[in-house]
């Protein structure tokens, strides 16, 4: 069993499903990751966005809002870890999703990294999503793809 498990985190069904999985198979620590992409104004939300009605992309106000989003997420997360006897921390990062991950994970001594395999879109990455598809490429650890 893994003693450090970083678990990235974006608010989906499927990234919630891997923190359970992370919960389950760690043996002391979770660290639940948020990444805030400022490329991408829909990545970091967990459904899709009308960006026509959200604050200007890269402005103050949307970096409070992506900021309150990850809270959000991290209180669900806490709360469902409760009881579990595992230590849960969490951490919000800007910059490329994958990149920070891995970075993050070595940065952390992670023995593994959980991801949730959305399959977004593009041929290559309909198994395992883009960013898994990366995370998993890059890593110098384990990675579990949750599907």
């Amino acid at each position: 069993m893994p003693e450090i498990i970083l678990v990235a985190v974006d608010g989906s069904p499927l990234s919630k499903r891997a923190f359970e999985q992370a919960l389950a198979d760690a043996e002391s620590t979770v660290i639940a990751l948020h990444v805030i992409d400022p490329t991408d104004p829909g990545y970091s939300a967990p459904l899709d966005v009308d960006v026509t009605l959200e604050p200007l992309h890269g402005s103050a106000e949307w970096y409070e809002k992506a900021n309150e989003l990850a809270d959000e997420i991290f209180e669900e997360l806490t709360a469902l870890a409760d009881g579990s006897g595992v230590e849960v921390r969490t951490k919000t990062l800007r910059g490329d999703p994958a990149r920070s991950i891995v970075e993050y994970a070595s940065d952390e001594d992670a023995d593994a990294i959980y991801v949730g395999g959305h399959g977004r879109t593009g041929e290559t990455n309909l198994l395992l999503g883009s960013v898994a598809e990366l995370v998993a490429s890059r890593a110098s650890v384990s990675v579990t793809v949750v599907r």
